[in-house]
């Protein structure tokens, strides 16, 4: 029998959702209006019959979140299809977590009994791993709550686990074997400096669950990383309890579900403007999405797309540059040409002074804010991909603090190598990789579900501060305190987040996490 609070929660959370519902026809038909808040939220918090939420920007916090959203997937009254859409047993929801590498996590269940484990997103990763049978991994971190032990796998206490073979289609390197026989081991290294996830195979039940107003359990077996020795930013700062991959491999969740008919060969993620996201398996997205196709033939298949022009405050040049979609990277890379198309273009529109002080912060373009300036503006940015498609980047920058001094930083890093797509460039969208027709779709969301899919972007209805908008410049954007968040191509007005303290002792790799795999390593199994 649940207990009062779970039974307050569930029924809270239904109330949430009618009101989400309301509200939506109440911005289409101009008649009323409701202020919506997350379970979690200072508000809610301040009338609930119990005390028991942990403190915002705990890992608790975050934590129990990702549990929240039992119930929300089940609003999705979607038209009936040959293979429904499949989401986590815990929920769709996402959320990205800036202590832990400013990356997006979700609750995962494994094994039989089912245990629960928080895992980082990565599209430009293909293995999905998780800590076990530890030889070298973290078991817990300390929070100012006190100390949040982590689950670690371990096959042994799984009745469904079984150790995968070197002769399995999914062993990508027999030769690394004695025997055919032999468990499969498995090695991936990431473009972090140092960091490695070793150890080997086995087969284990992912507790799914139907995205539609069903909710089916679905189990399904598929093939993980048990992973005994992590290394670097695993030991620090970047997925402590487990690595996802979502790549285009075989050896991927969504291929394997996929290849075992369970879902439609294709993906999508949501990166809601408030850290909050949605998964959801076998999503083709919406007719009306932006598309472009994927980058085939190469060595090691990515999603990989191309850009043909680069907009800077109405100022366009055309390029042809190839940049990898990856969810696993905190913030954009890029190289030249396309670094200093964006890098220049937006010094030369930016007022404030240029902050050149900290060579800690990873940022080229960074500029100081007096400390009585309420508003700044940057240049709006935008992409346009192979095929005649828009992108436009609704979250260029982050602001930080250092050395007493308030900062706004263009939140592209210069690449000598690959150009990534970060997580940061696809906030405010509904991406989905679609692995059928090969190409990636995008539209704007703001990651809530209006019944029959997401809701665009510009249905959000977010309060505005008492002070009225200033007039920005056209191809501009204004950031002020206290903003609504719409957005359009020209410009944008955005709530202004409490600064990052950045210190001489927080590395470059807390926050800027590569979680792509290094082509020469790939997966030695």
């Amino acid at each position: 029998m649940p207990s009062s609070s779970s039974t307050f929660s569930l029924t809270l959370c239904f109330f949430l959702s009618i009101f989400t519902f309301i509200s939506h026809f109440s911005h289409v038909f101009g008649s009323f209006t409701f202020n919506i808040h997350h379970l979690y939220s200072p508000a809610v918090r301040q009338i609930l019959p119990f005390h028991s939420f942990p403190d915002e920007g705990t890992l608790d916090y975050y934590a129990a979140m990702v549990r929240t959203d039992h119930f929300v997937h089940s609003r999705r009254l979607g038209q009936v299809q040959d293979h429904p859409p499949l989401t986590f047993l815990s929920g769709n929801e996402t959320l990205r977590i800036s202590p832990l590498g400013f990356l997006y996590y979700a609750e995962v269940t494994v094994g039989t009994p089912g245990v629960p484990y928080l895992v980082a997103l990565d599209t430009g990763s293909d293995l999905f791993w998780l800590p076990c049978d530890c030889v070298n991994c973290i078991t817990g971190l300390n929070t100012t709550q006190g100390p949040v032990n982590f689950n670690i796998y371990s096959p042994n206490n799984s009745s469904t686990s079984k150790e995968v073979q070197c002769s399995s289609s999914l062993c990508s390197h027999p030769d690394q074997c004695s025997l055919p026989s032999d468990t499969c081991p498995y090695q991936v290294s990431y473009l972090s400096d140092n960091t490695s996830s070793t150890g080997y195979l086995v087969e284990d039940i992912l507790h799914l669950t139907t995205n539609d107003v069903q909710s089916k359990p679905v189990n399904a077996t598929i093939t993980l990383g048990c992973g005994k020795d992590q290394s670097g930013a695993f030991l620090s700062s970047a997925a402590p309890n487990g690595l996802f991959g979502l790549g285009i491999e075989n050896v991927s969740v969504p291929s394997i579900l996929a290849n075992a008919g369970l879902i439609s060969n294709s993906f999508s993620l949501c990166f809601g403007p408030a850290r909050m996201g949605r998964i959801e398996f076998g999503d083709k997205g919406s007719p009306d999405q932006n598309e472009t196709p994927f980058n085939l033939g190469r060595r090691h298949p990515t999603y990989n797309v191309s850009i043909t022009q680069i907009a800077v405050g109405g100022h366009i040049s055309n390029l042809d540059v190839a940049v990898i979609f990856d969810s696993g990277t905190s913030f954009t890379y890029l190289n030249d040409p396309a670094y200093s198309l964006f890098a220049d273009k937006f010094d030369s529109m930016v007022e404030e002074k240029r902050y050149t002080m900290n060579s800690d912060i990873p940022f080229e373009n960074c500029y100081e804010l007096s400390p009585d300036q309420t508003t700044f503006t940057y240049p709006v940015m935008n992409l346009t991909m192979k095929g005649g498609g828009h992108f436009v980047i609704n979250h260029p920058i982050v602001l930080l603090s250092a050395q007493s001094k308030r900062l706004f930083c263009l939140a592209i890093a210069r690449s000598d190598s690959i150009n990534i797509i970060g997580q940061n460039f696809m906030t405010g969208y509904h991406i989905v990789f679609d692995r059928e027709k090969m190409v990636l779709g995008w539209k704007e969301s703001n990651c809530e579900f209006s019944g029959t899919g997401y809701e665009d972007e510009n249905t959000n209805n977010l309060p505005v501060g008492p002070s009225p908008t200033p007039a920005a410049a056209p191809g501009t954007t204004t950031i002020k305190p206290q903003a609504n968040s719409n957005v359009n191509n020209t410009t944008q007005t955005i709530e202004k987040p409490r600064p990052t303290n950045i210190s001489s002792k927080l590395p470059t790799s807390v926050i800027l996490t590569f979680l792509m795999p290094v082509v020469t390593f790939l997966l030695f199994v």
